[in-house]
């Protein structure tokens, strides 16, 4: 707890472990070493794909790096988008702060109950996501050393019939089977998994938190909606104007970033969308094939674990978010608006109509972020499954 606490930052009361974890990892305001490091990386992605060429003809071995390196080739979009647009990410994320921390300053309880409660929600998810990845990740890198372990597997090493288990499939410049080949390209893969992982724990965590804002902000319109009159008591045309304004306001700005924030996100979420319905369907093949070890099948039932979560929590966040934003006028409703006379009845109208307007996250052009959607890569992932398996 005292280190999950250092991470906290009064300047940006919801996102100060997300940005802290995108700023150690060079995605947030990066550095020319951050650069580089973000070039190794997609030249490493090259070399992966180079090898995939050269085993194409195994089965085997061509599912279980295009299982790898269809993740890695997502880590490095993800890297390069927010680094290359670093400018609406920016624009995004300090109205997410400044609007905080005005809502904030108000000290009005209801307010920063509702800030409170998806704060809270949003650590235990960010935390949660971040150990999710980080067992990945030592899972990845431990592999090779549980096949090593393998009574028969470290037999077949000793008498040179078999190759030491690499961390990951890539190709090259030299013989990695053997040595200090061996133990330089063990040193990359370890480096890359290390970078792959902070990568995707920080960008996914980021995206997810943001998502839950324009969750919890919605909720806080919808409240507002609901107490623009009190209890029906008579007050004047300008105070009644000015909290229809606010509430107006609110949402505008509400729909304009959230826009911001889904052009930055649906082209990273369509190349994930057909990618993760490969991968997903590539690990279930090699759970059913007979040549896989049982530490192999362990390895890839968490891999596998940890794509449909990742998944799904981007799916569940956007379902919330569109319910929420359907859901928000019904506050405009339960007001005492009925109250009021026929001129504020009529700036209550145009606000209700405001309301109506969706917020919703896609994946590309094609189909918008739901549960409906991870449901249907699931299925279509199993009919892939289902095709192959007959092969």
């Amino acid at each position: 707890m005292k280190f999950l606490s250092q991470l906290e930052d009064p300047y940006n009361p919801l996102l100060g472990p997300t940005l802290k974890g995108l700023q150690i990892w060079g995605l947030w305001k990066p550095k020319w070493t951050h650069n580089l490091i973000h070039l190794s990386a997609f030249i490493f992605v090259i070399m992966q794909y180079i090898e995939l060429w050269i085993i194409r003809s195994n089965l085997e071995l061509a599912l279980r790096n295009l299982s790898v390196t269809m993740l890695s080739t997502v880590c490095v979009v993800k890297a390069s988008t927010f680094v290359f647009w670093q400018k609406p990410w920016a624009e995004v994320i300090q109205y997410v702060t400044g609007l905080e921390k005005n809502q904030i300053s108000k000290k009005d309880q209801n307010t920063n109950s509702i800030i409170a409660e998806y704060t809270k929600y949003s650590r235990k998810v960010t935390y949660f996501y971040w150990g999710l990845v980080a067992a990945t990740v030592v899972t990845v890198i431990l592999a090779p050393l549980f096949s090593f372990m393998a009574g028969s597997n470290r037999t077949l090493i000793r008498n040179g019939s078999m190759s030491y288990s690499e961390i990951m499939s890539s190709w090259m410049p030299f013989n990695r089977t053997r040595g200090i080949g061996y133990w330089s390209t063990a040193i990359v893969h370890v480096l890359i998994c290390f970078y792959g992982g902070g990568v995707v724990a920080n960008f996914d965590s980021n995206v997810i938190v943001l998502m839950f804002f324009f969750v919890g902000q919605l909720k806080l319109i919808s409240f507002n909606c609901s107490r623009l009159f009190g209890d029906g008591e008579a007050i004047s045309y300008k105070a009644a104007l000015r909290r229809i304004r606010e509430c107006h306001q609110h949402h505008v700005d509400l729909v304009k970033f959230s826009a911001i924030l889904n052009s930055l996100l649906s082209p990273v979420m369509f190349l994930y969308v057909i990618i993760c319905s490969l991968m997903i369907c590539a690990s279930a093949l090699q759970l059913t094939t007979e040549c896989t070890s049982n530490m192999q099948r362990l390895w890839i039932a968490e891999y596998l674990m940890a794509l449909i979560a990742q998944l799904f929590l981007y799916c569940w966040h956007s379902n919330d978010v569109l319910f929420m934003s359907n859901k928000v006028e019904d506050g405009v409703y339960s007001s005492a608006w009925w109250s009021q006379n026929i001129r504020i009845r009529r700036c209550v109208l145009l606000l209700g109509g405001q309301l109506r307007k969706q917020i919703v996250f896609t994946a590309g052009p094609f189909t918008q972020l739901t549960v409906a959607t991870f449901v249907a890569i699931l299925k279509g992932s199993y009919s892939y499954y289902t095709l192959l398996s007959k092969k």
